[in-house]
Order: C-alpha cells, then structure tokens, then sequence
C-alpha cells in the first residue's frame, strides 16, 4: 500500500507516542517509558483507508509489547464516498466474541485531534496475505506453494464465508450496518448506494458497461433473504492473513453491508476471475474452479445457492465503479497520464463486459 499521501511518520509517531500511554493503562494498569517504533504501511497493495503498522513497548509488569496496526481516515484521495470508520470499529469489536478470525480492536480516537484525522488501532496479526499487484496467480508466495495447500487456503476462505452466514447480525448488534434511507431492502440499498457513488464520481456522464448492468441489476432484483446476513463485502483472499494455509485474521470490513450471502460468494468469485482471465494469466493449481468453488459452498454450508449469476454481475458492476474511481486517483498523482481512459478501459470494466455478453445482458 502506498504510503498515507501527505503524513509525515515521524510527527506521526510522536503524536500516537503522547496519546497510548492513557489507553495502554486502562487496559495493562502500570506504564512507564513508552516507545513508539517505527511507523510503515503495509507489503499487499490497496487504496483505501490509510493503514500504518507499528510496535508499541513499556514497562509496567516487566518489559510489555504490543504489535499494532492504525486505520486512519484518508487524508485526501477518496476511493469511496464516505469512510464510516466507527462502523468498522463496531464490526470488529462484535466479531471478537465469534468464530470469525479478526484482529481484536483496541481503541479509537474519533475528533482527528491527535493526529489530524479519526483512526482506530488494531491488533496486529501475523500472516501472510495473496497480493493484488501483481497478482497472487502471477507472482509471490501463494505461486511458491503446492495444489494442495492453495486448495486448503480457498477452503479457509469458503469457510469464513460460511461462518459469516450462520451469525445472527441482530444480535451481535449489528444493524446499524442497514441503510434504510437508500431502500427497502438490503438489495435495493446497496443498488442505491452505487448509482449515488457513480453520480459522485462520473457526474451525470455514461459509463459503458455501468449504465447497462445496473438497469439490469434493479430490473432482475432476486427475492430478498428473510433474515439479512452480515455480508464482508470486500470478500476475497487478498483480504486475509494466512499462516501455515490457515486463516489468522479476515480484514478490511469498509464494504461490509446486512445483505444476502450470496453477495459474498459473487464478489468471491468474479476476484477471482478477476485475478486469473480478467488479467490474461492462468489461475494456479489447486484453486478450484467457479462450479467447484459452488459444490464446495453448497457442501460446507449444507443449502444450495441461488441467484449467483445475479450476484455476479452485482459484483462486476461495484468493481467497476470502484475501479473507476481508482483510475481518477491515478491521474490524480500523477501515476497515468491525465488524458488516460483508465476510468472505463481497465482490466475490471473489460471483464464485467465480457460477462455482461455472456449473460446476454445489453444484447
């Protein structure tokens, strides 16, 4: 991940070395001689909330230490329209009394006093996550493994998703994650939310694969689940640490809505296919196929699936978008030209097109 645009680590540093020793009392009692260390972003690529890693130690009981990672709201560049950084601190202090394997959430500051913008801390985990650039079928350790061990880590995948579908969103306190401003129902929420992020980025222009797929999407709704589920949003491996195959941590819940599972398990697997077809490279040995990937899903979670297709195309339409507005922060900083077609002609949008073809949508 790119640095934090515009952070200066050493002032940084010191201003989070003044406020933890408060926060590190309240839950370790004595603290003496705290040390900040070295701030740094993450190795995995991604362009969301700014993200610092860091080690913090004191004296109390003996010498202590603590491994940490700080969620930081973006300083400038806005791949989304908003950052609601409490609602991903709540999903991370509810999920610590279940299964799902998440980095327990420590403090937050919410006022940008501190450091000149709202940020959680985190614990930090140790594994390894599948990198996105390049990607994990073309280069980096998940290439250096056997059939079998990548065939473990999309079963831990498979798994976590699974988990997600038996919580009970309610009574893990869990509903402020439902817009009922935007609709009705869950689908009809999230349909809304991108047609008012693709306003706010394309401002009334045409997108050529958006502008067929979400008509298409609102046109087709499928019938909505009867008890909404927590739902990651951004469902994929590249967003999990793993160690030794397994999972240790499931990360990054910014995309994270109340919704059918089925929205997990599309966005699943158009990444996937993102990360293999959508960037002309073959997916490696031992990640198994979409109808494997499904049989195995219908196995773990003893139900069939319906309506994937739909949630495909869900997940191919949110990935453009998303891509689109990754592209204007691109010509942003400078990394592409400024007369560069990148918002609409990239990997992610010339795959929902193909897709959008098989399907016979727009045809």
């Amino acid at each position: 991940m790119p640095a934090p645009v515009g952070r200066d680590f050493e002032k940084t540093r010191r201003e989070l070395a003044g406020w933890l020793p408060a926060r590190l009392a309240q839950e370790f009692g004595e603290v003496r001689d705290v040390e900040v260390g070295e701030l740094s972003g993450p190795e995995a690529t991604g362009f969301s909330s700014d993200t610092l890693m860091f080690d913090v130690r004191w004296r109390g009981d003996g010498p202590q230490s603590l491994g940490l990672v700080a969620r930081i709201r973006p300083s400038r560049m806005f791949l989304f329209p908003e950052y609601d950084l409490d609602a991903q601190f709540g999903i991370l202090h509810a999920l610590e009394s279940t299964e799902i394997p998440v980095p327990k959430a420590w403090w937050q500051e919410t006022t940008g006093d501190v450091i000149g913008a709202p940020f959680y801390i985190m614990e930090r985990r140790v594994g390894r996550a599948p990198a996105d650039n390049p990607p994990y079928n073309a280069a980096g350790w998940v290439t250096e493994l056997g059939p079998a061990d990548r065939a473990a880590m999309w079963r831990a995948y498979l798994d976590v998703l699974a988990g997600l579908r038996s919580l009970d969103p309610e009574a893990l306190g869990l509903g402020f994650l439902a817009k009922p401003e935007l609709g009705e129902t869950p689908i009809e929420q999230e349909l809304a939310y991108y047609e008012n992020y693709l306003e706010w980025i394309f401002a009334g222009r045409v997108h050529p694969t958006v502008s067929v797929s979400l008509p298409w999407l609102r046109a087709n709704m499928p019938k909505p689940v009867s008890s909404p589920r927590l739902c990651w949003g951004d469902a994929r491996i590249g967003n999990m640490l793993f160690r030794d195959n397994a999972c240790v941590a499931v990360l990054d819940w910014e995309m994270a809505r109340l919704g059918d599972p089925m929205m997990d398990l599309g966005w699943g697997l158009f990444l996937d296919r993102y990360h293999s077809e959508g960037n002309g490279i073959a997916r490696l040995p031992g990640f198994p196929t979409r109808e494997q990937t499904i049989a195995l899903y219908e196995q773990i979670v003893d139900e069939p699936v319906n309506d994937i297709e739909y949630y495909e195309v869900l997940a191919g339409m949110r990935f453009s978008v998303i891509l689109t507005r990754l592209g204007q922060q691109l010509m942003e900083q400078e990394f592409l030209p400024p007369d560069s077609d990148f918002e609409t002609n990239n990997p992610v949008s010339n795959l929902h097109a193909r897709q959008l073809e098989e399907v016979g949508i727009g045809s």
